[in-house]
């Protein structure tokens, strides 16, 4: 049976008396780990990667999208890739995932030789690793169909992964970063190539799950790889080709974008928060419903922090909308749980005051 879906052609699986295209990759070593590549000036750039088409950036109509891309070209775009001196490695045809029987934080290369002998006989897509390659790349993603933001992007103007990433510059009053190399991606995000910064190790990050940028932002470091330029990926959440829409060398990657992908340092041992106690049975509601929200807070697993923080901050916001409590002791003691659980101040404290603007809308009297 052939696997099909690269400009109409039809390309036969090897049987299994035929040797495996993976023999031509390096193998790992026993233990062997990804580790960053040492920087590389980025120029000038060698003379194979000039030859790669670039795309202006539409999103993709899933009614016209074809995929131009023959056999030939993912040989280029493979070639093109490792002339920057990037690692590459085989993924399915048509699929995102590292071909079968490859081992990919071990077994890429840079090697022009290999990369021919090997794409040369097969439609493999093509995935970078970004660690040994020196890349950071920031995923702009889009949403799925009838998917919202949540808080606290749920706002006017955030509608995807490039607006989180707008209103973050708005936020710190820098320039959107998109001077660098960018690839559209098969449902029309982008990614944006950026050198990894030098003395610092940054690994993968997921927006969606609170330990990144923001929604719809994912990001690739050491230990990850992104599907490169040139890729037809057909799968039933989307279909299409990863299109390069801008070529120059990867350009730094922006301070304070570096700072904000920091890991977090390991979270302190949580010790007791001291709440305020109040008189009479009012101060002993007022106390449980404090209590209750940091105790959330302390007891949220990684992943699921922020998103509680906003829970509680809203809840407690109604409260201090209504008068019950005061907002800047209750921003301070949330702030101070935040800080017990590895949140950075900057985006615990962005949270709160979201959290506390959604409870505004619905303040909460406690009578005497």
């Amino acid at each position: 049976m052939g696997v099909s879906g690269v400009s109409g052609a039809s390309y036969a699986r090897p049987s299994a008396t035929q040797s495996s295209d993976t023999d031509h990759l390096p193998r790992p070593h026993r233990g062997q780990t990804q580790e960053p590549a040492t920087r590389q000036d980025p120029s000038p750039l060698p003379a194979e990667t000039a030859g790669i088409p670039v795309h202006r950036h539409t999103h993709p109509d899933p009614e016209k999208e074809e995929s131009v891309v023959s056999a030939a070209d993912l040989v280029r775009y493979a070639l093109a890739a490792a002339a920057r001196g990037w690692h590459v490695f085989p993924l399915a045809p048509g699929d995102k995932v590292p071909l079968k029987g490859v081992s990919w934080k071990g077994q890429t290369t840079a090697d022009p030789q290999v990369i021919r002998r090997l794409w040369g006989r097969r439609p493999y897509n093509i995935g970078i690793a970004c660690g040994p390659s020196n890349l950071v790349v920031i995923d702009l993603d889009v949403p799925k169909p009838g998917e919202k933001p949540p808080p606290p992007w749920d706002r006017p103007g955030i509608n995807e992964g490039a607006d989180v990433l707008a209103a973050l510059c708005e936020e710190v009053g820098q320039p959107l970063p998109f001077e660098t190399f960018q690839v559209r991606t098969r449902r029309g995000g982008m990614h944006l190539y950026f050198a990894a910064p030098p003395g610092i190790v940054l690994g993968n990050t997921s927006g969606d799950k609170g330990n990144g940028l923001g929604w719809r932002i994912d990001t690739r470091a050491a230990g990850g790889y992104v599907v490169g330029p040139g890729s037809v990926v057909d799968l039933p959440d989307g279909a299409g080709t990863y299109q390069v829409l801008h070529n120059p060398a990867p350009a730094p990657l922006p301070a304070w974008l570096a700072d904000r992908l920091r890991p977090a340092p390991p979270p302190r041992p949580a010790g007791p928060v001291v709440v305020p106690l109040r008189d009479g049975r009012r101060g002993a509601y007022l106390d449980s419903a404090v209590r209750s929200c940091l105790d959330r807070i302390a007891a949220a697993g990684e992943g699921e922090r922020n998103t509680t923080l906003w829970g509680a901050s809203a809840a407690l916001g109604q409260l201090v909308a209504g008068g019950a409590l005061d907002e800047a002791g209750t921003e301070a003691l949330l702030l101070a749980t935040a800080a017990d659980v590895g949140l950075p101040a900057a985006e615990a404290r962005r949270t709160i005051r979201s959290g506390f603007r959604r409870g505004a809308l619905r303040p909460r009297k406690v009578p005497a």
